[in-house]
Formats: C-alpha cells, structure tokens, sequence
C-alpha cells in the first residue's frame, strides 16, 4: 500500500476532477505489476497496473492493492471492478472507501458478490490525506482551502507603502517561489483579494516549474481591479466576484455578483465549476476572513530573512504547526484545521 501511495503521488496537480490512486499486483510476495491514474479521462490505477502485467495467467493467484475503492460505474472509463473480475483476480486489498456517490461502497459490494475476498482500511489515514482535496468536496460540498502567506521575520505581510507605490515586496528566496509555484500546479483555483491585484499586480500563474495554470479567483466588491491586471489575461480561467456595480472587466473573465456573504458564493461557486482545491495567497483582509469565519484546512505559512519594521501585519494562527520544514533562508510551518 506504501507503494501504491508513491505511484499514486506520481500525477499529483494532474488528476483532477479525479482522485490520485495508486496500484501494485503482488504474486508470491513480490510486485509483478503496478501502475496509477495519469489524467482525468485516462486508464484509472488498477487497469495500467494489470495492462503491466508481462504473465496474465499469474493474475488469478495473485492480489491487487490500490489506495481507493475500485469503481464500480461507467464514466469516461469502464468499471475496474469488471476488470478485476473478468481476470479472476482472488483478493483486493483497498487503502479507503470512496466518497464519491456513483462509487461509495458499490465497487466494495460488488467485488464481494463475485466472489472475490476483499480487505479495505489499510494505511486508511495516509490514503484519506493523500486525497483530502477529492474528500473535502465530495463530503463537504466544497473545495478544500489552503491559505498560505509570506512573513518578514517581525511578522509582516508587506512593508509600509508610501501612497501610490506600487509591486511586489519579495520576502522569500527562489527556491521557496519555485515550491510555491509547485503548490499552483496542484490546486484547482488561486484566490486572492482586489487589494492585491491593484498593489502587486500578480500573475498568479505557474512558471518556475512545469504544470498548469489555476484557475483564478478575485475577490473585488467595488469593481476596482484594472481591466489590464496580469490576473485577467488568458492564461488561465478567471473568476471575479464583485457587488451589483457594473464590470468594466475582460469578457473571458466570468463575474459573479454577491450580496452579503461572500465566502458561501465562492465555495457554491467553486462546488459548481469542480474546483475541489484553492490556495488563498492574499492578502491580509481576505485570508483574515476565511480565518475568522474558521473556513480553512491547511495553512502554509513561509517566513522570510527579512525585517520590516513597520508595515501590514501578517495574520495570526492560535494554534501550533504540524510541520516545520527549512528551505534555504526561509521556515515553512504547516498547520490543520482539525
């Protein structure tokens, strides 16, 4: 199952709608096949661990491992339980249940109906974790939301600005912007605030490493955001929510309006268009709001070399980091909502 967790991992940013999975065919103890889900639409995880397979009569005495439930439904690929099945594959051992309701424990039934010993809850934990963006949208009916934000060493988001200044006031080295971009690549959408994109001016988009662009979200009530900022060329899909004022923005940019509560509009919003991920990158006012409103499930939180002295305080976690990693001059602390 460990395995299948590493082989799972191999298309983290690239599965999306679907889940990563991971799976090995084992004979008398060793691996004699293995594979994993590439991209939505391709072979799932315990097909392209049977293609792999040199000798196909092995399969019938031999076990699969594979880190989700098998599906048990026709979507863009047939059912894998049919596969297992029709290769008269005896045992199926299964990290955890799937959540999603065209599967949730059919796969499981159905695999038992045909005769076939199954066992599920095997590393369940790390196997959940791995999949914890597909989890949160299909249990919570929303997209799993990480916030993350640079602070100098004296806890600032940004120095003080004299009036009408405007770029970027880096905190981080190169190699934790390229991890930063990493993160971009595996999250379905980007939000950040109307204030960033008037004094940034951000692309928000994936450069210093290979992957594709999120979609990207702006949060930007009075219609304040030049029609010119990076956030809007074509790069990616953009989504911007503003009050009942008048878009003066491009018309590849999709505007939702929001009377109140903005936060409901942009998880329904998010849940509509199959965004189960968003990394919250600024600024302070926007990511305060999902941290007051207890919205959040992951926060990654990079401290700079730098002192400011003065500036934009960084918001304020109450409780202790789960992880603490090193990268070059700068502190990465993760922290769960839990």
């Amino acid at each position: 199952m460990q395995r299948c967790l590493q082989l799972a991992g191999n298309a983290e940013g690239n599965t999306s709608p679907n889940p990563l999975v991971g799976s090995v065919v084992v004979y008398n103890g060793n691996i004699i096949g293995e594979g994993w889900h590439h991209k939505a639409g391709a072979p799932h995880a315990e097909v392209n661990a049977i293609n792999s397979v040199s000798d196909k009569s092995l399969l019938s005495q031999s076990t699969i491992y594979v880190s989700l439930e098998p599906c048990a439904h026709f979507g863009k690929t047939p059912p894998c339980t049919d596969l297992i099945i029709q290769h008269k594959i005896p045992k199926v051992i299964i990290g955890c249940r799937d959540p999603f309701e065209a599967v949730d424990g059919k796969g499981i039934e159905k695999l038992k109906q045909a005769g076939v010993d199954v066992r599920v809850g095997i590393l369940e934990e790390e196997c959940r974790f791995l999949n914890r963006f597909f989890f949160t949208y299909h249990i919570h009916k929303r997209p799993y939301i990480i916030l993350k934000w640079a602070q100098s060493q004296d806890g600032f988001l940004d120095k003080k600005r004299v009036e009408g200044k405007k770029g970027i006031n880096w905190i981080t080295g190169k190699p934790t912007k390229a991890l930063v971009h990493k993160w971009r690549h595996e999250v379905d959408a980007i939000l950040v605030g109307s204030n960033t994109v008037i004094n940034d001016d951000p692309e928000l988009t994936v450069r210093l490493v290979e992957g594709k662009n999120p979609v990207r979200l702006v949060i930007d009530p009075l219609s304040e955001t030049p029609a010119n900022a990076k956030a809007y060329n074509d790069a990616a899909l953009n989504i911007a929510f503003i009050t009942n004022h008048t878009s003066h923005l491009p018309e590849s940019t999709l505007v939702v309006n929001f009377a109140e509560d903005v936060l409901n509009t942009i998880m329904e919003t998010c849940y509509e268009h199959q965004l189960q991920s968003i990394l919250i990158e600024g600024g302070a006012h926007t990511l305060q709001q999902f941290i007051t409103a207890g919205l959040w499930d992951e926060a990654r939180v990079l401290t700079g070399a730098p002192h400011f002295g003065e500036g934009l305080k960084a918001p304020a976690l109450k409780s202790s980091p789960s992880e603490t990693h090193t990268l070059g001059n700068d502190r990465l602390n993760i922290y769960y909502n839990r």
